[in-house]
């Protein structure tokens, strides 16, 4: 049976002070410290023989007013809406921000947070990985903003702001189904990285063919790295009875099964419908005009900058709380038979 680490909070419980004069006595900010209290502090840190972690000591007490912002995929629109949402709000309030693209890689994402420690952020705004909860614990257990956006980690206490990716597709099933489409596949980048988006949509495809009494193929469900998108789309079109629709994840997957449906002369509209989740600025523009499942990407940014910023104010309430918003549904040509066929 492993012992467990004592924390930063039993130092400060230990020596009956705040973790953030822990946090000031292991950043050796005496300046406004008693000398009893330093006394304190050290005889409960050699007592419980707590080793200072490298995130603590990288800490100061001194505001650098900038945040630093990790991305999982800069790539994607939903995350350059986000990224200007969040920058506007922020030097707004006077903050400036660094943005860092971590290509859904957690020793990257690991880096970039160490990095911007080191720069002395006053707080984060992360599209996170699962793999690195211990980095995030011990961000947690000093107190320091951050905040989820895109996705949550399980088991940490975080304000996240998120997509209702359950109702989005949904809405693009039902969609699908009352434009007279019955046979819907759908296709996302991989869900190997445990990438909880793409989880929940997949989840939701599923959710959404057990409520219209429809069956749930799996050979219908293609989820893998966008390079071999193409490929996917090629089996379910080779298979004995093939998709009549097809709903694409995100942007990326939106992209290689445009690609592969132009070389390949399927008629999308008239033969087989589509709906994409993520307004793309090219959706007007396509022909026919792409059928998209909207977030709001501007106020979902706004909110997760909002929240950071209520840390600074002391608003923050004691409690992390999750913030799901609404999908909606943007009509247009791309998964309306008739209107393709004229």
């Amino acid at each position: 049976m492993s012992i467990k680490k004592p924390t930063i909070s039993d130092v400060a419980k230990h020596a009956n002070v705040s973790k953030s004069t822990v946090s000031q006595f292991l950043n050796r900010r005496f300046d406004y410290m008693r000398e009893e209290t330093r006394e304190r502090i050290e005889k409960a840190v050699r007592e419980l023989n707590y080793q200072p972690n490298s995130v603590a000591r990288s800490l100061k007490l001194k505001s650098t007013a900038t945040i630093g912002v990790i991305v999982a995929n800069i790539l994607h629109s939903f995350s350059t809406q986000v990224i200007r949402a969040i920058e506007d709000t922020l030097n707004d309030n006077g903050f400036s921000t660094i943005i860092c693209n971590a290509d859904d890689n957690p020793a990257k994402e690991q880096k970039y947070i160490e990095t911007l420690l080191a720069r002395q952020v006053d707080g984060l705004i992360v599209f996170p990985t699962s793999a690195n909860i211990e980095l995030y614990k011990s961000l947690i257990d000093i107190d320091f903003p951050i905040v989820f956006l895109d996705r949550y980690v399980s088991g940490l206490s975080v304000d996240t702001v998120m997509l209702d990716n359950e109702q989005a597709l949904q809405l693009a099933v039902e969609h699908l189904l009352i434009n007279g489409y019955h046979d819907i596949a759908v296709m996302t980048t991989s869900l190997e990285p445990h990438v909880i988006p793409r989880i929940e949509r997949v989840s939701g495809y599923k959710q959404a063919l057990e409520r219209f009494s429809q069956p749930i193929r799996e050979e219908y469900i293609k989820s893998m790295e966008p390079e071999y998108l193409q490929k996917g789309a090629a089996e379910l079109f080779e298979l004995e009875h093939p998709p009549d629709a097809v709903i694409t994840g995100n942007d990326l997957a939106l992209m290689e099964f445009l690609k592969y449906a132009s070389q390949n002369g399927v008629k999308i509209g008239s033969e087989v419908g589509l709906v994409t989740i993520d307004e793309v600025a090219f959706a007007e523009l396509n022909n026919p005009s792409l059928t998209t499942i909207a977030q709001p990407s501007f106020e979902m940014g706004k909110k997760a900058a909002s929240l950071l910023l209520e840390r600074f104010d002391g608003k923050k309430s004691a409690e992390s709380n999750m913030y799901r918003f609404t999908p909606s549904l943007i009509v247009r040509k791309s998964a309306e038979k008739a209107s393709v066929s004229s």
